[in-house]
């Protein structure tokens, strides 16, 4: 079995206990207006081009089985006619090209993850499975975690719990922890802000805890969007009706992933948006 990825990430302490790998699914059915890795939205593969490392050698423009590249005073992208073979991108020789996600199997995956077991074992970590959206590839996440779990290691699962109810409890059996992103807890503004209803989600948040698998709520606050007190309040209830979870984390909203828009040939919506304060963070867990 097969499944899309752009990232494994080692030596990983944000993504549930102790140290962990994380695996980054692509493909998202959510496209939330804050996202900071839109390079995770698509399932397809997806060529970034930075114009300010692009030296004009050629080279992209001679392997191109597309024509996408032309290179006339500058170089332009035809974005609509690449198929995401990476072949310029294996020849750019100051990295302007880059080619996010690749075809990989359940085996291949896990070799890369069992590499680092020993720290798993040491500092009580695990795998992390994350996105994008791992239900969006549901038999490939249930079979990586499948795995993991018969071996020994702890699972974990970074979900915005979007899915049909049988889909996610087919990969949620197969998780230690689940990572269960609340974007929002208004239904309009949820689906205003990413496009999807809010009451899956909610649905499948208390089919977890009814399974008795441990859940740590993670909420991504932006301010003028989501940062008011009404919104805390539901939260908070929202912790406090589950009896399997661990708690509430604020993920405070960052433009780190922002720049990435730009070379992806998108739009980034959140560009007039501040980053929230260390105060203001700390206002918002001091509320909670």
């Amino acid at each position: 079995m097969n499944g899309s990825i752009f990232n494994i990430q080692r030596f990983c302490t944000d993504d549930g206990p102790g140290i962990r790998t994380t695996v980054f699914l692509k493909g998202c059915p959510l496209r939330c207006v804050w996202c900071h890795n839109p390079e995770s939205q698509e399932k397809r593969c997806e060529l970034m081009y930075d114009g300010q490392k692009c030296v004009a050698c050629g080279r992209c423009a001679v392997v191109c089985p597309q024509k996408c590249h032309l290179l006339d005073a500058e170089h332009k992208l035809k974005r609509k006619l690449c198929i995401g073979c990476g072949a310029c991108a294996n020849v750019c020789p100051d990295g302007a090209l880059k080619l996010y996600g690749k075809s990989v199997s359940v085996d291949e995956v896990y070799l890369a993850l069992a590499r680092d077991k020993v720290f798993y074992e040491t500092s009580g970590g695990g795998v992390t499975v994350s996105g994008g959206e791992p239900l969006f590839q549901s038999s490939f996440t249930a079979a990586l975690l499948e795995k993991c779990r018969e071996n020994g290691i702890h699972t974990a699962m970074e979900t915005s719990g979007f899915a049909d109810e049988r889909v996610f409890l087919s990969v949620a059996k197969h998780c230690d922890l689940i990572l269960f992103d609340i974007k929002e807890t208004d239904e309009k503004l949820h689906l205003l802000y990413t496009g999807a209803p809010l009451h899956p989600i909610i649905r499948n948040l208390r089919i977890a805890d009814q399974n008795k698998i441990p859940i740590l709520i993670r909420a991504p606050l932006i301010p003028t969007l989501n940062d008011r007190e009404a919104h805390l309040k539901s939260l908070a209830d929202l912790r406090d009706s589950l009896e399997n979870c661990l708690g509430l984390q604020i993920m405070p909203y960052h433009k780190t992933g922002s720049y990435k828009y730009e070379l992806l040939g998108k739009e980034y919506g959140c560009m007039d948006i501040v980053e929230p304060t260390k105060e203001m963070v700390a206002s918002w867990n001091e509320w909670l």
